[in-house]
C-alpha cells in the first residue's frame, strides 16, 4: 500500500491501482525506484512511518483518491472552478475523465466566471484615468502638469477640480441651449443673433482651453490622441473654427453676417457650414466624462454588440418579408399607398415598432391580417433583446457606481 498525507488526513491506497495512471502524480510515485524522484513529488517523506506528505487540502484529494479508486473524476459544484483545475492539474488528473454532463455544465461554470472577470476588469479601467498622478514624476515641469491634470481629471482632489468639472457641463448644456435657440425664428434677427454668436465663442473658448489642458498634462501624447473622450472634445471644438475658416475663405469676402447669410442659401459653402454647425450636437457626450449612466449605457452597447446586431437583423428581416406581403395583398386596391414593396418599408417599419402612425393603412382583409401578423411580431421581437439590454445595462451601471464609490 502508498501510505499518503494530505494534510494531516492519511490515505491508503494499493500500488497497481495509481500505477495505472502513469503520468499523474501518484503514478509516478509509485512507478519511479529512485527516491530523490520521489521526494521531488512530495513536500516530505517519514522514513518511520513510510509515508509521503502532501501538503494540499484534504477534502479536494477525496475526489482524487475516488478516482483512483472508480476511474471517474468526481466534480465539485460548490468549489471555485479556478481553484478546482489548479488542485487536479497538481495532482496531474485531466478534466477529460469526469462524466461528460458534469463536464459540460462545469466548463460553462468557467466560461461564466471567465466572462465576469473580464467586465470587472472592463468595468474598472472604464473609471480608470488615462494617466496617474505617478507619471507625472521624473518629467519636463511634473509638478505644474500633475497639477493641471488634478484639476482636469480628478475632480475629487479639490475644490477648484470641482468647480471646473461643474463648469464643463454647464458649458456643454450652454451650448446645446444656444445651438437650439439659434434656430428659432425670433432668434435670427441681427440682435439675437450676435447674442448667440458671443455665447458660442465664449463655449468654444472655455472647450479650447480645457482641451489644451488636458493636452498639456498629459504624459503620452500617443495614448492622449487615442482615448475616446479627448476624441470627443476635439469634435466638440473643431466646429466653430472650421466655421470661421470657411467664412474667410469666402470669395466674396462677405463681412457682415446678414450677407453672409444670403449668400449660405444659394451656394455650396452655406450647406457645409449648415453640416459643421450641425455637428455642434456631439458636444452634449462631453457629458459622458462627468455622468455615471452615460457611461454604463456606452459600456452596454459595446458589450451587448451581438444582441444589438441580431435585433437589427430581426427588424431588417420584419420588414422586408412584411412589406413583400402587404404588397402582393393591397397593390391592386385603388389608390393605394402600397405600389412597391420599398413603398411599403416605412409602414412594416413603424408598424414593428408598435409605433403605427396610421398614414398608410391596409384597406383589404387580408392586408389588415398581415398588419395584425406584423405588430404581433414587433411586440414580441421588442420584448427579447430589449430585456437583455436593459438588464445588463442595471446590472453595469450598479457596478460603475460601487466602482466610483471606492475610488
Amino acid at each position: 500500500l502508498l501510505n499518503i498525507n494530505v494534510g494531516g488526513k492519511l490515505f491508503q491506497i494499493a500500488y497497481k491501482v495509481v500505477a495505472r495512471y502513469p503520468i499523474t502524480r501518484l503514478g509516478k510515485l509509485a512507478l519511479h525506484t529512485d527516491p530523490m524522484k520521489k521526494l521531488q513529488l512530495c513536500d516530505d517523506y517519514s522514513v518511520q512511518k513510510n509515508e509521503y506528505f502532501f501538503d494540499r487540502d484534504p477534502s479536494i484529494f477525496h475526489y482524487i483518491f475516488h478516482f483512483y479508486r472508480s476511474g471517474v473524476l468526481w466534480i465539485m459544484d460548490e468549489m471555485c472552478p479556478s481553484n478546482f483545475v489548479e488542485e487536479i492539474e497538481y495532482w496531474g488528473i485531466h478534466l477529460k475523465y469526469s462524466q461528460r454532463c458534469c463536464r459540460i455544465l462545469f466548463e460553462e461554470k468557467q466560461d461564466e466566471l471567465s466572462e465576469y472577470l473580464k467586465i470587472q476588469k472592463e468595468l474598472e479601467a472604464e473609471l480608470e484615468p488615462l494617466d496617474s498622478a505617478e507619471q507625472f514624476e521624473g518629467k519636463f515641469l511634473g509638478r505644474f502638469r500633475k497639477m493641471i491634470w488634478n484639476l482636469i481629471e480628478n475632480p475629487y482632489s479639490s475644490v477648484p477640480a470641482k468647480i471646473i468639472a461643474v463648469m464643463s457641463s454647464f458649458f456643454v448644456l450652454i451650448s446645446i441651449v444656444g445651438m437650439t435657440l439659434s434656430t428659432v425664428e425670433e432668434m435670427k434677427h441681427k440682435t439675437g443673433k450676435m447674442w448667440m454668436e458671443q455665447l458660442e465663442m465664449i463655449c468654444a473658448i472655455f472647450f479650447t482651453s480645457e482641451y489644451l489642458m488636458r493636452l498639456i498634462s498629459s504624459s503620452s501624447f500617443k495614448n492622449f490622441l487615442r482615448a475616446a473622450f479627448n476624441a470627443v472634445d476635439l469634435v466638440a471644438i473643431l466646429p466653430f473654427y472650421i466655421q470661421i475658416l470657411f467664412e474667410n475663405l469666402d470669395e466674396g469676402d462677405t463681412l457682415y453676417h446678414e450677407e453672409l447669410h444670403k449668400v449660405e442659401n444659394v451656394s455650396k459653402l452655406g450647406k457645409v457650414l449648415k453640416l459643421i454647425k450641425l455637428m455642434r450636437i456631439f458636444r452634449i457626450l462631453k457629458l459622458a466624462r462627468h455622468s455615471t449612466g452615460l457611461r454604463a449605457f456606452g459600456f452596454t452597447m459595446r458589450q451587448c454588440y451581438q444582441q444589438v446586431c441580431c435585433l437589427f437583423l430581426f427588424i431588417a428581416m420584419g420588414v422586408f418579408t412584411f412589406s413583400a406581403l402587404m404588397h402582393s395583398v393591397e397593390h391592386d386596391v385603388p389608390g393605394t399607398n402600397f405600389t412597391s414593396i420599398p413603398y411599403a418599408w416605412w409602414w412594416a417599419a413603424v408598424s414593428l415598432s408598435t409605433v403605427g402612425y396610421g398614414d398608410t393603412v391596409p384597406d383589404t382583409v387580408l392586408g389588415r391580417m398581415v398588419a395584425f401578423a406584423c405588430i404581433s411580431f414587433g411586440i414580441i421581437l421588442n420584448g427579447m433583446p430589449i430585456s437583455i439590454l436593459y438588464n445588463k445595462f442595471s446590472d453595469y451601471y450598479a457596478k460603475l457606481k460601487a466602482h466610483e464609490n471606492e475610488t
